[in-house]
């Protein structure tokens, strides 16, 4: 199978992210739908952001039985396609791109096919993902990939945990990562890390954040206190919120500390009400020279972040986008819409499993392997994963401009 002489220079570059994986993995070692979050088990959203396109699901066998891959090593991908519609179409591009990275395997004599991949589908709810975890198992699985959602991950784990079989979930909900489960997405501590990091070299030295009174807000507020104390900041002001309408209460509250200069950078991660704490802000006074503003990955891409006045010059963490455009054309000319994106942790974990160290091991995929210090390199840049089974990417930092986010400071862990 090939993709074309076209396609020849993509190839190498990602030849060299595959192989960068194997020889890294010998190292001892509120359901939200925008660009980046999703995975808290919530009902299903909009499926937009900036870059995702128009998704319409694809029709999908619904207890499994699609297979791809001719290699040895059988593997189950768990993720929702069919239910509610915009999850659906969600897990459907994440399927497409997990084929996509099979045929990358097979269309390169250099690389060995290793694994054959069933595609089993959760639906929207847990039950779902437990009937395709138990399928899984009954059917010889040394791998589960997925699922999607945070709850069904949390009830997968509880199967295969049972069947000694390592499984890489897809949520970003930290709670759902323990022995023998790994989260292959950015979570909140590792966004809080990379921006604190930052904001710390910037000169900033007093914080405040304001959170959605939701789980994930509350695992963000949570991540942000503990990467504080661990950036060496003092104790940050942490506010809460049940909606956009209270930010300018939040903000009356803070501006005294903020007039004292005991606060320089303010934390509005969740992107929907960005918009008007930066209004509150402006309205009283507040300008980006005193004050720091922060986002984070869910950001990303969303044309009302970049379109916002009072957000030029707001910075946050994110994902590097050069992954996802490699293989956007060759999604697009394959499945004829542009990929999620968060396709590109589907083709990563797709790559993952493939890798010879991993997959050809004795057991395969053991936990020496997986959270070998020098980690890997995926789609989404280099990650490792820790022995709690959660995952640290390395991460940009982007700037709010008029044309746009830019990024103002490379990847790092």
């Amino acid at each position: 199978m090939s993709f074309g002489q076209a396609n020849a220079k993509w190839r190498r570059g990602v030849l060299a992210l595959v192989l960068g994986m194997a020889l890294a993995s010998c190292a001892p070692g509120s359901f939200q739908i925008g660009s980046r979050t999703l995975g808290w088990g919530e009902p299903a959203g909009n499926v937009g952001g900036g870059n995702t396109g128009t998704l319409t699901p694809t029709p999908m066998p619904q207890s499994g039985g699609e297979v791809f891959g001719r290699g040895p090593v059988p593997v189950a991908l768990l993720l929702p396609l069919s239910g509610d519609q915009s999850l659906a179409a969600v897990g459907t591009s994440l399927a497409n791109a997990s084929k996509l990275a099979v045929a990358f395997i097979e269309a390169n004599p250099n690389i060995a096919e290793n694994i054959t991949i069933t595609l089993r589908d959760t639906g929207d709810r847990p039950a779902g993902a437990i009937n395709a975890a138990n399928a899984a198992v009954a059917g010889g699985a040394k791998l589960i990939l997925g699922p999607l959602r945070g709850d069904q991950v949390a009830a997968v784990a509880n199967v295969a945990r049972g069947a000694g079989v390592p499984l890489i979930g897809f949520s970003n909900n930290p709670s759902t990562a323990g022995q023998g489960v790994y989260l292959l997405s950015v979570l909140p501590d590792m966004e809080m890390k990379r921006a604190l990091t930052y904001v710390k070299a910037q000169g900033r030295r007093g914080l405040a954040g304001a959170f959605p009174a939701t789980p994930y807000g509350e695992a963000l507020a949570t991540a942000f206190r503990q990467q504080a104390v661990a950036a060496g900041f003092g104790a940050p002001a942490v506010y809460t919120f049940s909606g956009p309408g209270e930010a300018a209460q939040i903000v009356a509250q803070a501006k005294q500390q903020i007039d004292r200069g005991m606060i320089d950078a303010f934390f509005i991660p969740e992107r929907a009400s960005a918009p008007a704490f930066a209004a509150a802000l402006a309205s009283a006074g507040v300008t980006g020279d005193a004050v720091q503003i922060v986002g984070s990955a869910d950001w990303a891409g969303d044309a009302t972040i970049n379109a916002t006045p009072g957000l030029a010059g707001a910075i946050y963490p994110a994902v590097d986008e050069a992954g996802f455009n490699a293989i956007a054309g060759d999604y697009q000319a394959k499945f004829g819409s542009r990929p999620h994106p968060l396709a590109t942790i589907a083709y990563t974990a797709t790559i993952l499993a493939n890798v010879n160290t991993l997959s050809m091991a004795n057991p395969p995929y053991n936990p020496g392997l997986l959270t070998g210090a020098s980690g890997f390199n995926g789609r989404d840049g280099a990650f490792r994963f820790l022995t709690s089974g959660r995952a640290e990417y390395a991460l940009v930092v982007k700037k709010v401009g008029a044309g746009g986010a830019a990024t103002v400071d490379g990847a790092k862990l």
